[in-house]
């Protein structure tokens, strides 16, 4: 049998079974990162970019939230967690890239990576959606955990 967590001793797809796992307090960092044509970047004043339908980060930082919120109805084996922290903050980083990092947090049974990836991935997708009338030529370049801490290992990719 593999080492596939999300499947039973037959193969078939299951939830994992948390019920005998510590609490413990677990955090997750994802970043999602958006490649954004010049006359894009070029909406961008006082921390954020400015569109036909309002503030584009604050707007994605709000849906971001959302996402991870809802992540345990949108991955079909995904533990629905209620989370203690979340938090979403965007920039522009020197190569004139939108750098998106999600931060959730819980003390649980089970791990918050998802709840992370999810709200940075929803957020992009929001910059996106409120960018496509200035340009289609937006690329959600990745998206990819940075950290977690808690549960059985910790990881810390090297930026």
């Amino acid at each position: 049998m593999s080492n596939f967590t999300h499947l039973n001793e037959q193969g078939q797809p299951a939830m994992v079974d948390v019920s005998e796992k510590a609490v413990s307090k677990r955090t997750a960092i994802a970043r999602s990162i958006i490649s954004m044509p010049p006359e894009v970047i070029a909406h961008f004043t006082d921390g954020d970019i400015k569109s036909k339908k309002g503030s584009v980060f604050q707007t994605a930082i709000i849906a971001g939230i959302m996402g991870a919120k809802k992540t345990g109805e949108l991955i079909p084996l995904c533990h629905p967690l209620g989370l203690d922290n979340c938090k979403v903050d965007i920039h522009i980083n020197k190569q004139q890239e939108v750098v998106i990092d999600c931060t959730a947090t819980i003390t649980a049974k089970t791990g918050i990576e998802l709840e992370a990836l999810v709200g940075a991935t929803v957020a992009a997708l929001t910059v996106y959606d409120m960018c496509k009338a200035l340009s289609h030529d937006i690329v959600i370049k990745e998206t990819k955990l940075m950290e977690k801490t808690g549960g059985k290992r910790d990881f810390k990719r090297a930026e």
